[in-house]
């Protein structure tokens, strides 16, 4: 175990009944298991590349070869679920994880978007035209070197095509071998029902942590039909953390940081719970894969779905 996963440990007290022991190297290993499409087994902690871009995710990082050695750490700690999107750089996160892991290891699942267009730094736009969707299709295929992606999301449905054209596209790519599964990004139970009459829909990635839980039918529909549910923005960057908020108390009590514990108890919500927790500084990520260690019981749970 590295030096820095193992001050983690520390500093979270492994003595404490509510923190699992492990002397793993390879901490994800302890978020459980999910299997994406009910044959594509996933760690269920994962790592969103968005961060490694430039401001407003738009352009190439201020260090490449950071953003480099996070992929490559993200590996070694047995993260093998990554998710990426055309539009992050545009294009850089994807050609940064081709740069840091091809040829990619035996099980790494690379998950990547497309649907929305960019034309600044915090501009996007949906662009859901069927031949767009394509043509993005076989330029990932060729930025991130494989001959089929394993999950392919719709980014945003646009409301300015008709949505079955769009799931249509899904379902095509799927036939045509270049992509393994399809997903969604930010839809309704109603819009999930909708692209399942046309594509079977392996994952569904809406906004979802502590703060935020407008979701929470998605989540409950997909926990039934056994659908990866991927929480994008699964920290609100810092939002949790107030000085003297349920989040702060309890990691204090658990000598775990509060992004350790808005994890965990996303972890614990549900079975088919993904998070996607991103960074560009490998300190913090080996700070997120460590909440995988930590066991929060029922009570703490409700507390903290509570505040």
């Amino acid at each position: 175990m590295s030096r820095t996963i193992e001050a983690i440990k520390h500093h979270m007290g492994p003595t404490k009944p509510t923190l699992a022991a492990s002397d793993h190297k390879r901490p994800a290993t302890r978020s459980g298991t999910f299997a994406i499409g009910g044959d594509l087994p996933v760690h269920r902690l994962g790592y969103g590349a968005m961060q490694l871009t430039g401001p407003g995710v738009w352009g190439e990082p201020a260090d490449r070869a950071q953003a480099i050695a996070v992929l490559r750490r993200a590996v070694e700690l047995d993260i093998n679920l990554i998710d990426t999107a055309d539009s992050y750089g545009p294009y850089v996160s994807e050609e940064l994880i081709r740069e840091a892991l091809h040829p990619y290891p035996k099980g790494l699942v690379i998950a990547t978007k497309a649907g929305l267009a960019r034309t600044g730094p915090g501009r996007w736009i949906p662009l859901g035209r069927p031949e767009y969707l394509r043509q993005e299709c076989e330029m990932s295929l060729r930025r991130l070197g494989v001959e089929r992606i394993d999950l392919f999301q719709l980014h945003r449905i646009d409301p300015t095509v008709p949505a079955d054209d769009q799931f249509g596209v899904l379902r095509d790519l799927k036939r045509e071998g270049k992509i393994r599964l399809a997903g969604l990004s930010e839809v309704t139970v109603a819009e999930i029902e909708a692209a399942r009459r046309i594509v079977t829909v392996a994952t569904v990635q809406n906004q979802y942590n502590l703060a935020y839980r407008n979701s929470e039918d998605a989540l409950d529909y997909c926990a039934r039909e056994n659908i990866g549910f991927i929480p994008w923005f699964p920290l609100a960057t810092g939002d949790l953390a107030k000085p003297h908020g349920a989040l702060t108390r309890i990691a204090g009590q658990l000598g775990a940081q509060p992004a350790q514990v808005a994890l965990a108890w996303l972890l614990k919500r549900s079975p088919v719970m993904l998070p996607i927790p991103g960074t560009s500084k490998v300190k913090h990520l080996e700070e997120n894969v460590a909440a995988a260690l930590l066991d929060l019981d029922d009570s703490t749970m409700e507390e903290l779905a509570n505040t």
